[in-house]
């Protein structure tokens, strides 16, 4: 199963790039053996649109289409959140059910089209705190790496 992150913006070049960069390798290494492929980061450019809806449909749109075919995850203030083994046993219950692609999203500045989150397999939240998107998606890779770690039965510090 390929996993996709897809954001809208771009990561500028830093300590969070790097260590975004850094818990994706780490992913790639332990998920090959478990038949989990990425997680691939793709930066999908910001919205001109003047009106702040029409920037989120157009997002909305382009995230969409790079999605197409995976489990849709989009990650969300408002939406509930899960302890990191239950993210697993998501994780695992999607590969294990013949997922082709789980596709995490990370809106623009404006936040999420409506219709793309109703539409979502899984709304989560990594706390009600609105946090900054370099952050999310930073939070995006570690819980997948960590996922990862978890399914393929590395002593966990939690359980």
């Amino acid at each position: 199963m390929r996993i996709t992150v897809l954001a809208v913006g771009r990561v500028k070049d830093g300590p969070e790039r790097e260590l975004i960069a850094r818990y994706v390798e780490r992913a790639r290494a332990t998920g090959r053996s478990l038949g989990l492929s990425g997680p691939d980061v793709i930066e999908l450019p910001e919205s001109r649109a003047a009106r702040p809806e029409d920037r989120k449909a157009e997002e909305a749109r382009a995230l969409a289409e790079k999605a197409a075919g995976a489990t849709l995850v989009v990650l969300d203030e408002r939406a509930r959140s899960m302890s990191s083994e239950d993210f697993a046993a998501f994780v695992r219950t999607r590969r294990d059910g013949g997922s082709k692609g789980l596709a995490f999203v990370v809106g623009g500045a404006d936040g999420l089209d409506p219709d793309l989150r109703a539409r979502a397999d899984l709304v989560l939240s990594f706390g009600a705190m609105t946090l900054p998107h370099q952050i999310v998606r930073l939070l995006v890779a570690e819980q997948i790496y960590r996922a990862m770690s978890i399914i393929a039965g590395h002593p966990y510090h939690r359980a």
